[in-house]
């Protein structure tokens, strides 16, 4: 029994290669940019740090007075290029790709869209849920939404500590350094907003999506 391609099935399975590949970069994207939506619109203007990542954000904002979108790159930066080398330079691009493209999302909601609100509790509620859908999507895509959540991949690769313990603790250090620089309710919102984004991930991601199509090789046997 051999395998054979049955002539112009490749062709076929070319163009859906890059139909499929289209759709995971657009559903990537459109999950940065809704991270990069909840973080500008709802959580940033009250200093709510959604991971750590974004504490390092509002710490060099408040110390330096450097963007919130640029201070955001720049951390979850720094992560990433200590760590790249221990998990490829395929898993790197992507999770560059998601920290470039929230980073400009942020920086152009914050310019060109005034929050709507300004209560912080109803502000914290949108915008964790908000963010817990575009890092589900990131996390459908088998990408990371940040540096921090990489490093601790790598940590998961060589150490085998579950990446949402080493994240925890990683992220909890930075709240707490946020909370005694900046005010000490920032890390109550910042648990607040773990906790509802996520419930929303874990929901998200609960669900199984459906195949909408399967390629394969076509099997035909030669007696």
């Amino acid at each position: 029994m051999k395998i054979q391609l049955i002539p112009g099935r490749y062709r076929h399975h070319r163009h859906l290669f890059f139909r499929r590949l289209g759709r995971k970069v657009s559903l990537i994207t459109a999950g940065a940019v809704l991270q990069g939506f909840a973080m500008a619109v709802f959580l940033f203007p009250h200093s709510i740090p959604s991971g750590g990542g974004a504490g390092i954000a509002v710490l060099l904002n408040h110390g330096f007075g450097l963007p919130m979108s640029l201070g955001f790159w720049v951390a979850n930066f720094a992560f990433l290029i200590f760590t790249a080398h221990h998990l490829g330079i395929f898993s790197a691009i992507g999770t560059i790709y998601v920290i470039t493209a929230t980073s400009v999302s942020v920086n152009f909601f914050e310019v060109y869209v005034r929050p709507p609100l300004l209560n912080v509790w109803l502000d914290l509620l949108i915008g964790s849920l908000i963010l817990g859908t575009g890092v589900a999507m990131l996390m459908r895509q088998r990408v990371s939404n940040g540096g921090i959540g990489y490093t601790a991949l790598v940590i998961y690769k060589y150490k085998k500590i579950k990446p949402g313990t080493s994240l925890f603790w990683m992220n909890g250090v930075i709240f707490i350094l946020a909370a005694y620089v900046v005010n000490w309710r920032i890390i109550l919102f910042a648990i607040g907003c773990q906790m509802i984004s996520t419930r929303v991930i874990n929901y998200l991601l609960g669900r199984k999506p459906q195949r909408r199509w399967t390629a394969g090789f076509a099997w035909r046997s030669k007696k």
